[in-house]
């Protein structure tokens, strides 16, 4: 596959919106915790070890920890996608399931909405299970 077509690769646009996700759910994390624990801290270098322990930074960082955990999976899975092809058009299916998923469940979580954000978490992880089964089926 040359360049010009893996540049065109509806997988690659789909990377790259995934990272401003990730830098999205980063900067929450920070701001929530810069609102908590002042600016000062933020600048400063974190040597006391405190954390921060209001409810919406504790979400936010477990939120970004949850999208750390299937993001290698995605990046990876697209990426092979992109390269070998998606002829059943399921691997897309999947990465779109996948990248939806992943932008309600932030809100959810910040929420505390518990049982739709676990179901909403199933179904990132089914978009997943689309993407590799295209891949190795």
């Amino acid at each position: 596959m040359d360049a010009a077509a893996l540049a065109a690769s509806p997988f690659v646009t789909l990377v790259a919106w995934s990272a401003a996700l990730l830098v999205l759910q980063v900067a929450l994390q920070g701001f929530f915790s810069t609102v908590e624990l002042g600016a000062e801290w933020n600048a400063g270098p974190r040597d006391d070890e405190r954390e921060p322990s209001g409810a919406l930074a504790g979400r936010a960082a477990r939120a970004s920890a949850n999208l750390r955990e299937t993001y290698p999976a995605f990046v990876g899975l697209a990426l092979a996608l992109a390269v070998a092809g998606d002829p059943s058009g399921w691997g897309f299916r999947g990465a779109l399931i996948w990248f939806a998923c992943r932008i309600l469940y932030l809100p959810l979580y910040l929420a505390g909405i518990a049982y739709i954000r676990s179901l909403v978490w199933l179904g990132a992880l089914v978009g997943l299970f689309c993407m590799f089964a295209a891949l190795v089926l």
